[in-house]
């Protein structure tokens, strides 16, 4: 029989567990502390219990770690892992080492079901979700990477690895309260991004249930008519759709909105674009990042010219909108934004 991962249990649960094994209550805070605060693998390592609760809770559970299969580094010092998951499926995250922050970039999906037609991962069928466990799991193996070759640990993370985040909504925000709480690594919501491509009901969601985190949309284009054709999702969940949902956002949460616009050649790139994005934008608290975009061998897309990047960036701020250009980063290892799809 399948034993059941520890990690799933609430904290209730694993106070009943301990309580019916007739052990004292406070080893329930023993073992959450392990789990949860030092990251352990194995029941082995849980040091203040005696061999022979170790032995039970080995027999009654499983730990399902995933672990890094392998590490790339990029020549910019972005570190790219692929991670093996207990059923052997592989996703990928990313350590993006800037002058301040060390990001980690994870994954919230086995490939995705978006088919964003300028994403790699977009390219591969969703297999599964996963659970808040392995995105836990991904913080700390970055955080770790972060700690060795940089000395430093995590500052941001931000869900922009493969699959979209609000599709996997309850183990994303249970992921995410693990990352956050006090008996868990115990990071800032503030210093979280959930990145989206625009499903403007769990938007909505979100701001009801009145998350601390940021939440950034993946936009790319300010019109319907561009936005359908590089992004399927747009279909149902128009821009005026989604201005909503974000406004409502901004309204419950107090939390100002980031737009993501990879500017691609020739499509979206032009001071009309530029023109439409203000509009859309100028009416929502936000900033914008603007990001070069990282061509894939599925898509015909390719990055704009840096004069037009700059000029699309001056045109916003003359209109008073919060830019920043992202440069491209781990692109010699496939590792930059919209490049995740395992080619290890």
């Amino acid at each position: 029989i399948m034993k059941q991962d520890v990690r799933k249990l609430t904290f209730d649960k694993l106070k009943d567990y301990v309580s019916e094994t007739g052990l004292p209550p406070f080893r329930a805070k023993q073992i959450w502390e392990w789990i949860w605060v030092k990251s352990a693998h194995t029941f082995d390592e849980m040091s203040n219990l005696s061999l022979l609760m170790r032995a039970q809770l080995a027999k009654d559970f499983d730990i399902l770690p995933i672990s890094v299969q392998t590490d790339q580094k990029s020549n910019d010092g972005t570190i790219k892992l692929a991670f093996s998951l207990h059923d052997k499926a592989l996703v990928e995250g990313v350590l993006i080492p800037v002058d301040d922050r060390m990001t980690a970039c994870v994954s919230s999906q086995v490939g995705c079901s978006l088919s964003c037609k300028f994403c790699a991962t977009g390219y591969m069928d969703r297999k599964r979700n996963l659970d808040p466990a392995e995105i836990y799991d991904q913080v700390v193996e970055i955080e770790k990477q972060a700690k060795r070759h940089f000395d430093t640990p995590l500052s941001n993370i931000v869900f922009m690895g493969m699959g979209e985040p609000l599709l996997n909504y309850k183990n994303v925000l249970r992921s995410i309260e693990r990352i956050t709480a006090t008996d868990g690594l115990n990071m800032s919501p503030k210093r979280i991004t959930v990145s989206t491509a625009g499903i403007a009901k769990m938007i909505i969601k979100l701001a009801d249930d009145q998350v601390k985190f940021n939440l950034a949309l993946s936009l790319h284009a300010a019109n319907d008519v561009k936005r359908n054709q590089i992004m399927p999702i747009n279909e149902t969940n128009t821009l005026k759709v989604l201005k909503e949902a974000l406004l409502y956002f901004y309204q419950k949460t107090g939390n100002q909105i980031t737009f993501e616009y990879i500017v691609f050649d020739n499509f979206n790139d032009g001071l009309e674009d530029a023109e439409e994005l203000w509009h859309f934008a100028k009416s929502i608290p936000s900033k914008i990042n603007i990001i070069e975009y990282n061509p894939i061998a599925e898509a015909q897309y390719q990055n704009t010219t840096a004069d037009k990047l700059e000029q699309f960036a001056e045109f916003l701020k003359s209109k008073k909108l919060i830019v920043n250009i992202r440069r491209s980063r781990g692109k010699d290892i496939d590792a930059a934004c919209g490049q995740l799809a395992n080619k290890n």
